[in-house]
């Protein structure tokens, strides 16, 4: 390249006085600027200028380089150098010589921007990998058909694992077929749609993108790329491509997006809409370590391309290591496979899907242009590490913006659900009922901020309260923990951490069991020490810690005694009771009958009712019978009727 050609390119609006001075030029008007042009003033630093070598002109490259690219040429001249020289010709530089040794490509918009040079190659991650402990997987491969709920339940090891399908036959999945591509992508979405795109080198979001303009990008040679970016949080739930898209038959048997939470309730930002995602990936794209929001699992089905997944086990020692490195400065700079025990690879080629459990620490690597389908699914059989990597995003301070929506509310909901579900006494297996005394520590420690957390947290606690269908939160949250502890055989009713006491279970015929309805019931357990009788005991409800019932306004209470003598045989009562009293002695017996009545009643506003007035009365009759027998006989003549009244008046405690 010539020296004057040299200094000619220059990538502002400065340019030697000396050419300056024998020029028409300011820096926003050119020889070759038609008259209306007007450049902004935002634009002076950006303008790039070119210096014809005959005459010396400069001219904005933009007016006279024809959508050139000026780093490629040589030696320019204007038009009228050319009209007027026929010799003259515009040359290109020659084409850079090669090497063989592979070289980091930079981004040198990033290193512009401040971002350090060995955070601005793309392609580092994979550079790191080099020499790393990397194991192949040992993941089941399994057909569509064996990926059912059955499987599920029966398995106990069922979705702790990844799990690859090879072909997407008896999935029971719709996907769009392999001719289906990007531009088919816009025109059913549309081209206006704004789309997150990630930038590879800092993995970060770039801002105003359009799908259409993404599309352009993505159609551009690989050469031509300015830079490798990445998108892959386009839901289109809601859209005519939604209509070509379903998940596993699997996934959507225990997705709780489509089992506890209210089909009416599935309005434009009122659900959980992560179900339906189109993943695009140019090649060498690359997403770091990550675990997918609230623990969520994932079906993930490449329809064009491939994909390479790294994932480390969400064992308690992995998760802890990966909070600290999330909230680590080195995050960038740190391979996190060097922190846990181990790294394990899956490839995944073009018709391959793969379920990916909860809580799986994983990163992603594309080899090749890519188009992919997926979504992700909260479920009740591992709703411990879904709570597990929730705290994770809060102590790590992910913003809400990339966390599972509506993620609390969607708990509640699944509490509704199984409070109904345990009073009907569903079957519910005992993994299920495990998950779920997670999920009431949870919810107990919700309901207690909106008792008592102050007034700002009480608020945010309450409105991801589900109003249409819990009431009353605390209530709620409190009855699935007593339920639950009763369908797994335990018996505690206190808040604390103390290990609860074994006592047969109520949803089942065994701790730990499934209930079937045709099954003959349980023996009855040996009994411990004779309890005290029913006079003796103190009569007094469940008590659930902090639930504060309505108090009733009057409470009344009345017993009456009355005494005869029956004829044993005039006695039809259950068999049991004929048995017993037929064959207790000969002759009449002395019936006693004791009689208690308690008659509550209260008046109160109910805010659930728009204020109206409530009046309640609950009538509770409590009848004892006791026969006597004589031991020297009785004679058979009546008993004159002694009755007792007791009439008391005493508010609720």
């Amino acid at each position: 390249m010539a020296a004057t050609r040299r200094s000619s390119r220059l990538n502002s609006a400065t340019k030697p006085e000396s050419k300056r001075e024998n020029s028409e030029e300011t820096w926003d008007r050119c020889a070759a600027c038609k008259p209306d042009m007007v450049r902004p003033a935002s634009s002076k630093a950006k303008t790039v200028w070119a210096e014809c070598e005959k005459c010396g002109t400069w001219f904005h490259w933009d007016c006279v380089g024809e959508g050139g690219d000026i780093n490629l040429v040589d030696k320019w001249y204007c038009k009228s150098c050319l009209a007027a020289h026929p010799e003259l010709q515009i040359t290109l530089l020659p084409p850079t010589r090669k090497s063989s040794r592979k070289r980091a490509r930079l981004d040198y918009a990033n290193i512009e921007a401040g971002v350090p040079p060995d955070q601005s190659d793309p392609n580092r991650w994979m550079s790191i990998i080099q020499g790393k402990a990397i194991h192949p997987d040992s993941f089941k491969r399994v057909k569509g058909e064996e990926l059912t709920k059955e499987w599920v339940e029966k398995d106990e090891y069922s979705m702790t694992e990844p799990v690859v399908i090879e072909s997407p036959d008896g999935l029971g999945m719709t996907m769009p077929g392999p001719e289906f591509g990007i531009s088919d992508v816009v025109d059913l979405v549309g081209a206006d749609v704004p789309v997150e795109v990630i930038d590879v080198a800092t993995q970060s979001t770039s801002p105003g993108w359009t799908l259409g303009s993404w599309a352009e990008y993505y159609t551009t040679p690989e050469p031509n790329r300015d830079k490798i970016r990445n998108v892959i949080s386009l839901e289109v739930s809601g859209t005519p491509l939604a209509e070509k898209i379903s998940p596993p038959r699997l996934v959507r048997e225990i997705d709780w997006v489509e089992h506890v939470w209210p089909a009416g309730k599935k309005g434009k930002g009122q659900y959980p809409k992560v179900q339906l995602y189109c993943l695009m990936s140019v090649a060498r794209c690359w997403t770091d370590w990550h675990v997918d929001f609230a623990g969520s699992s994932v079906y993930y089905h490449i329809l064009k391309g491939s994909k390479v997944f790294y994932f480390v086990r969400p064992t308690p020692a992995n998760l802890n290591a990966y909070e600290k490195w999330s909230g680590s400065e080195n995050q960038g700079t740190t391979w996190f496979g060097d922190l846990v025990d181990k790294v394990v690879k899956v490839e995944l080629t073009a018709g391959n899907t793969m379920i990916i459990p909860t809580g799986w620490i994983h990163c992603v690597y594309t080899p090749e242009d890519s188009l992919v389908f997926g979504g992700n699914f909260l479920h009740s059989y591992n709703i411990a590490t879904q709570l597990r990597i929730r705290d994770i995003e809060i102590n790590t301070r992910v913003p809400k913006k990339f966390r599972f929506p509506f993620f609390t509310k969607i708990c509640w909901y699944a509490a509704d659900k199984y409070v109904r579900d345990l009073k009907a006494k569903e079957d519910i297996s005992p993994r299920i009922l495990e998950g779920l005394a997670s999920l009431v520590t949870f919810l107990v420690s919700e309901a207690r901020v909106i008792e008592r957390g102050g007034k700002d947290k009480e608020k945010e606690a309450r409105d991801q309260v589900p109003g249409d269908r819990v009431r009353e939160p605390g209530a709620l949250a409190r009855e699935l923990r007593w339920r639950v502890r009763n369908a797994r055989g335990l018996d505690s009713d206190g808040e604390g951490s103390g290990s609860p006491v074994a006592v047969p279970p109520t949803n089942g015929v065994g701790a730990g069991a499934k209930r079937k309805r045709t099954e003959e019931p349980a023996p009855t357990p040996t009994p411990a020490p004779a309890p005290k009788s029913e006079e003796e005991k103190p009569e007094s409800p469940v008590v659930f810690k902090n639930f504060i019932p309505r108090k009733w306004t009057e409470v009344r209470r009345d017993s009456a005694v009355t005494t005869c003598f029956v004829d044993p045989s005039s006695i039809h009562e259950e068999e049991a009771m004929d048995k017993l009293v037929q064959e207790g002695t000969a002759g009449a017996a002395e019936l006693q009958t004791k009689v208690d009545t308690i008659v509550k009643t209260r008046r109160y506003k109910d805010k659930d009712q728009d204020g109206k007035t409530v009046v309640e009365r609950q009538t509770i009759t409590r009848t004892l019978d006791i026969y006597t027998w004589d031991e020297n006989g009785t004679k058979d003549m009546d008993v004159p009727m002694e009755s007792t009244n007791d009439t008391s008046a005493a508010p609720a405690a």
